[in-house]
C-alpha cells in the first residue's frame, strides 16, 4: 500500500472524528475507499461480511440484553439495588464505596455499557457518596471509573461480541472472566474502604429488619441473576437463550409486577434500546467490512513478520500489546476495537504460545480500562457532561482507579492460570486457536 495513500486516509479520518462524523461511517468508509482505490477489488465484501454478522451465532443475544438492560435502567431498579446494598454492606467503613462498585458492576454488565451506567445510576451514586461524607473529587472519580467494572462479567456484550468475532467459546470466556473479574471489584472496593478508615467516613449499623425489608423489596428481581449466570456457566441455556429469559423476566418484573413501566414509556424505551442495537449493529458490520481488506491484504501476515523479527519474549510482547491495547481502548468504540482489532492479534498471539481465551480476558480488561484512561477515555467526557464537570478536572480524580486497574491488568496477563484456572476445574476444554 502506498505511503501516500495511507497518509491521506489517516488525515482525512482524523478530520472526519473531528468535525463528530458518525462512526460507522468513517469505519465504513475506510473500508470503500480501501477495497476500490486499493485493492481494486469488489465492494460487495463489505455487505457479506455484514450479512454474515446477521447469521453468526450468539447474535440474537445482542438486542435481548441491550432490551432487558434499558428496562432495568429505566425503573427504579438500581435504588432498590442500592438499599440492598447499603443494607447489607453499609456497616463497613467506606461501605457506600463499595456499594458503588457492586451497583456499577452488575448495571454494566447488564446493559452492556459503562456509559449507560453513569447516565442511570451515576447521579444516585454520586450525591449518595456525598451525603454520607465522601469527598466531591473522590465520589466523581469513583463513580467514573467503577462504571467500567463489569465488562469481565455475565451477560456483558462485549464478551459475547469478542466471542464471535475471535471464534472462542462464549461461555468459556465468561467462567474465564469471574477470577479477574472479581479482582478488579475487590481492589476497587478496597480502595473505598480504605478511603473510608482514612477519612472517618461515618458508617450505618446494621439492621437485619433492614436488610429483610429491602430484599422483600427486591425479591421478584433476585432469580434473575441465578437463572442467567447459572443457567450459562453451567452449561444448562445457551447465551441466547438466557438472553430471551432476561428480556422476558424484565417485562415481567418491571412491567407487570413493579408496574414501573407503563405502555408508553415501555414503547419509548424499545425505541431507544433497538436505536443502540442498531448503531452497534451498523458499527460492526462497517468494522467487519474494513477488516476484511485488512485480511484480504494480508496485513496480519505482515504484522506478524515485522513482531516477530523484532520481539522473541512473550514478555516483551505481552507489554507491548497491552500498551497497544489501552490506547486503542481510550480512543476507539469497545464494539468496533473488537472487530477491528482482535483478527490483527489474535494470530500474533498464537504464534507467542497465548492461550485464546487468555487472550480475550487480557483483551477486554484493557478495554476496560480504555474508558477512564486520559485524554479520550470515553467515561471520562460522559461523566463530565453528566456531573457538568470539566474532563481535565475528572484526569486528576481517575487516577488511583487506574493505578489499580493496571496492577489487575499486569497480573491477568502474566499469570494465565489466574483467568484459566476456573475452566480447568470444571474440566472446559480451552481449544488452540487455528491459524
Amino acid at each position: 500500500m502506498d505511503i501516500f495513500i495511507v497518509i491521506i486516509l489517516i488525515l482525512v479520518f482524523i478530520l472526519a472524528i473531528l468535525f463528530g462524523s458518525p462512526l460507522f461511517t468513517i469505519i465504513g468508509g475506510a473500508a470503500v475507499f480501501l477495497f476500490y482505490f486499493v485493492a481494486e477489488g469488489s465492494m460487495s465484501s463489505i455487505i457479506v461480511e455484514m450479512g454474515r454478522l446477521a447469521n453468526a451465532p450468539g447474535m440474537i443475544a445482542i438486542p435481548l440484553f441491550i432490551f432487558s438492560g434499558f428496562i432495568f435502567a429505566e425503573s427504579n431498579a438500581s435504588n432498590r439495588l442500592i438499599k440492598v446494598s447499603n443494607a447489607l454492606l453499609g456497616w463497613l467503613p467506606g461501605g457506600l464505596a463499595v456499594v458503588t462498585v457492586i451497583v456499577c458492576t452488575i448495571f454494566t454488565a447488564m446493559t452492556g455499557g459503562a456509559g449507560v451506567t453513569i447516565i442511570a445510576c451515576g447521579g444516585i451514586l454520586h450525591t449518595a457518596l456525598k451525603n454520607n461524607g465522601f469527598n466531591e473529587n473522590f465520589s466523581l472519580g469513583f463513580v467514573t471509573s467503577s462504571a467500567s467494572s463489569g465488562v469481565l462479567f455475565v451477560p456483558s456484550l462485549p464478551i459475547i461480541i469478542y466471542g464471535m468475532i475471535a471464534k472462542t467459546d462464549i461461555t468459556q470466556l465468561f467462567i474465564a472472566g469471574i477470577i479477574p473479574g472479581l479482582f478488579i471489584v475487590f481492589l476497587l472496593s478496597g480502595y473505598g474502604v480504605y478511603y473510608g478508615i482514612k477519612n472517618k467516613i461515618p458508617t450505618i449499623p446494621f439492621s437485619l429488619k433492614t436488610l429483610l425489608l429491602a430484599l422483600w423489596e427486591i425479591k421478584w428481581v433476585i432469580p434473575l441473576p441465578f437463572v442467567v449466570i447459572g443457567g450459562i456457566y453451567s452449561g444448562f441455556i445457551t447465551v441466547g437463550e438466557a438472553a430471551s429469559v432476561s428480556a422476558v423476566y424484565a417485562l415481567i418484573s418491571e412491567c407487570a409486577i413493579y408496574r414501573e413501566i407503563s405502555l408508553n414509556k415501555l414503547f419509548d424505551i424499545t425505541i431507544k434500546s433497538m436505536s443502540m442495537v442498531g448503531a452497534v449493529l451498523i458499527v460492526l458490520g462497517a468494522a467487519l467490512g474494513l477488516t476484511n481488506f485488512l485480511v484480504d491484504q494480508e496485513i496480519p501476515q505482515m504484522l506478524m513478520v515485522i513482531i516477530t523479527k523484532h520481539i522473541s519474549s512473550k514478555i516483551t510482547f505481552l507489554l507491548v500489546l497491552n500498551v497497544i491495547l489501552l490506547i486503542v481502548g481510550c480512543t476507539m468504540d469497545i464494539f468496533s476495537a473488537i472487530v477491528v482489532v482482535v483478527p490483527l492479534i489474535a494470530p500474533v498471539a498464537a504464534k507467542f504460545g497465548i492461550d485464546p481465551v487468555h487472550l480475550g480476558i487480557i483483551f477486554l480488561a484493557n478495554l476496560q480500562i480504555g474508558y477512564i484512561t486520559p485524554p479520550v477515555g470515553m467515561n471520562l467526557f460522559i461523566a463530565s457532561l453528566r456531573f457538568n464537570v470539566s474532563v481535565m478536572r475528572l484526569y486528576r480524580m481517575v487516577i488511583p482507579a487506574l493505578i489499580l486497574f493496571i496492577i489487575a491488568l499486569l497480573i491477568i496477563s502474566y499469570w494465565p492460570k489466574f483467568s484459566l484456572f476456573l475452566l480447568e476445574l470444571v474440566g472446559q476444554r480451552v481449544p488452540l486457536l487455528q491459524i
